[in-house]
């Protein structure tokens, strides 16, 4: 039986299957369908060849969702609130993306302001009723939203968190009232205290729902008609996998879902080469997506946005993404700088070397001009380019303008790139109080290896790692993720000496919801794993640090738990102050249900480079002052213990490897390159 793996990128959909008796891989790339990204899952498993009906387990990571939030391409909401709190989404927090610019503004709400309603109802801190529920207004409500065609209704109560009986009572006033639209209630998506995160997380989670339940009910319906009859899942933004039948109503939880899988696979192939810290570049045709893993823990992090000011306060893998990918455009500024995305041509048109009417510069073509990528074997020879309509462009947006020749603007081109890369990848380590030098660059996606070597040796990197199949790595992934599912619950103890006792029984009580979660979704017990947190912070802080807790919580053990928040605090922010107070501001829940991972072969041992070379071609590397006869290998060719001097190009089908002068790439045992300065 097959263990299959789908990622949904943005210009392409890759392709992962692993045979679990002869540890055979396969894997395939083809054009991501925006429309219906479905119909490109079917058109690559029809490539690859696979039988559906000897797959006993699919995964797939997708950026519909989030191609959604930032397009806005969402479903007509509407909120209903507490009476008083119809402009929560409005005033949000006092912050802002350009710090220093006060003309600059977030986007509009996700929801009208005509499109909010209030209703009458109040629970206080403690969950006492001070005013019931008005359930003629809240009928009254539903005949609006009816009227007004909304397609999803978010229910946000003010103190919902503690007590979520409203909520169920208005959801079902208005099933009765709107049978077919999405209801969101926030006591289930998040039941934690601060009224604009819930509200903001709930409002999206509604607005997604029914184009993500729509996409992923095609999905399931074309995968049956393939004969596939196992659970369809989808990897969310937490690093962790869920059941379609789940996600359809969490769908907030899905955006991030390929960046997530990615992660995955970066932290995964970097144990394989022994390292458990790495930080991971996975570079696809419309992004650059990075990752940390420290002491083999990927980071995560409690909140996070697609879009500035309206944040989803789900867990998710802690990733800077930048608009730095094989399709982003460069384009020259006001001030006559030349810049490099963030926007991108994406799948359609694409590149201007695709010749599928794309007239702008972007980073594939560079690389092309430079010689860096084979105009003859593109994708391993299933696709044409065209370098001449690639050096028109560059040369009719950049080279003219700026004065400089063809090759001089696509070398800037291509430095741009990297430079905005190097500051992202200092963001999610350098300013998160990490050494960079001390991890391993794990580089992935169809365009990471061409720039990585670059990007290790800006920042003293030591080693850049390659997996055996770059340009579906983040498919990889989601063969690597568990089933997890995140609970919380807000609580606050400002006690010196708070109540071990009752924060006990409120996680277990937490862990009994994860436990029958994962049980709803087929996880056996003997592969259950229940893992617990508390959010603490240093009394009169805003922010708090999450810090993992022992089971079960005593005296003791509260004391250790304490400890780790002083350390990861001054890791954190570079000062602790074991003396202060801290406060218990939450506790969360990890529920995972372990799936099996792939055990990969060994690679035959290199017998030499002679029956792996493939020609030679002129590369520009301009620290060398040019173009260089450079060899060009075949990496299926390259047996384990293998080694390659720069310059050098390694091509295979869904990736190119460029080794520049002064660094050397050895092939270890699993096919893997890992590439050090000489």
């Amino acid at each position: 039986m097959r263990r299959l793996a789908i990622d949904i990128g943005g210009t392409f959909t890759d392709l992962f299957a692993y045979d679990e008796e002869t540890a055979e891989i396969t894997v395939a790339k083809g054009p991501t369908t925006p429309d219906d990204p479905s119909l490109g899952v079917v058109n690559v498993i029809d490539k690859a060849g696979l039988v559906m009906g000897e797959v006993a387990f699919f995964a797939h990571g997708s950026t519909i969702a989030t191609n959604a939030l930032v397009e806005r391409k969402l479903a007509k909401t509407g909120l209903l609130t507490t009476k008083g709190f119809r402009d929560v989404l409005e005033l949000r927090r006092g912050n802002r993306d350009e710090l220093w610019d006060f003309y600059h503004d977030v986007a509009p709400a996700p929801v009208r302001r005509r499109d909010r309603l209030e209703v009458e109802e109040r629970i206080d801190y403690t969950g006492k009723v001070l005013i019931p529920l008005d359930a003629a207004g809240v009928e009254r409500a539903g005949q609006i939203f009816r009227r007004k065609g909304v397609e999803a209704v978010a229910i946000c109560f003010v103190s919902a968190y503690v007590d979520g009986r409203h909520e169920r009572e208005a959801r079902s006033i208005l099933e009765k009232c709107l049978p077919g639209v999405h209801i969101s209630v926030s006591h289930e998506i998040l039941p934690e205290i601060f009224e604009f995160e819930r509200t903001s997380t709930t409002v999206l989670n509604a607005a997604l729902a029914p184009r993500v339940a729509s996409y992923l009910n095609k999905l399931a319906n074309r995968l049956n008609a393939k004969d596939y009859h196992h659970d369809v899942l989808v990897v969310h933004s937490g690093g962790g996998a869920m059941t379609v039948q789940t996600a359809a109503g969490l769908a907030s939880r899905i955006a991030n879902s390929g960046p997530a899988a990615g992660a995955a696979a970066g932290a995964f192939v970097g144990r394989l080469c022994g390292f458990e810290n790495v930080l991971t570049l996975d570079m696809g045709g419309t992004s650059a997506d990075i990752s940390l893993t420290y002491k083999g823990q990927t980071r995560r992090s409690n909140e996070w946005f697609v879009e500035f000011g309206y944040p989803i306060r789900f867990p998710c893998v802690d990733m800077v993404s930048i608009g730095a990918g094989g399709g982003s455009v460069a384009w020259i500024d006001s001030g006559r700088s030349l810049r490099n995305g963030p926007r991108s041509v994406g799948a359609d048109p694409g590149p201007a070397c695709f010749n599928r009417g794309g007239t702008e510069p972007t980073n594939t073509d560079a690389n092309l001009v430079l010689g860096r990528m084979s105009e003859r074997n593109f994708l391993g020879g299933q696709m044409a380019v065209a370098p001449e309509l690639a050096q028109h462009a560059i040369q009719e947006r950049v080279a003219r303008p700026l004065g400089y020749n063809t090759v001089e603007a696509a070398d800037a081109i291509v430095r741009v790139a990297n430079a905005n890369m190097a500051d992202a990848l200092r963001l999610i380590s350098v300013r998160k109080g990490y050494d960079p030098r001390e991890f391993a660059l794990v580089v992935f996606g169809g365009a990471g290896p061409l720039h990585g070597a670059y990007l290790a040796q800006e920042l003293a990197i030591p080693t850049m790692i390659v997996p055996a199949w770059p340009g579906v790595t983040s498919a990889l992934g989601c063969l690597m993720v568990d089933v997890m599912h995140d609970f919380s619950r807000s609580v606050t103890s400002q006690d010196e000496r708070p109540d071990l006792a009752g924060l006990e029984n409120d996680l277990r009580s937490v862990d009994e919801e994860a436990r029958t979660r994962l049980i709803a979704e087929g996880v056996s017990a003997d592969r259950m794993e229940i893992l617990r947190y508390l959010d603490m912070r240093y009394v009169g802080q805003w922010r708090s640090l999450t810090v993992a807790c022992p089971r079960p919580l005593t005296a003791d053990s509260y004391v250790r738990v304490e400890q780790l928040f002083h350390l990861e605090h001054g890791r954190e922010y570079l000062y602790s102050m074991p003396d202060q107070a801290v406060e218990i501001h939450g506790l969360r829940v990890t529920g995972v249900g372990r799936t099996d991972r792939p055990r990969f072969k060994e690679v035959q041992r290199a017998s030499g480079l002679a029956d792996a070379l493939k020609e030679e071609r002129q590369v520009y590397f301009g620290e060398s002052g040019g173009f260089i006869k450079t060899p060009v290998f075949h990496r299926s060719l390259l047996g384990a213990g293998a080694s390659v001097e720069g310059p050098a190009v390694i091509e295979q089908m869904d990736s190119t490897v460029l080794i520049p002068p002064h660094m050397r790439a050895e092939v270890d045992r699993y096919g893997n390159l890992l590439v050090r300065v000489i």
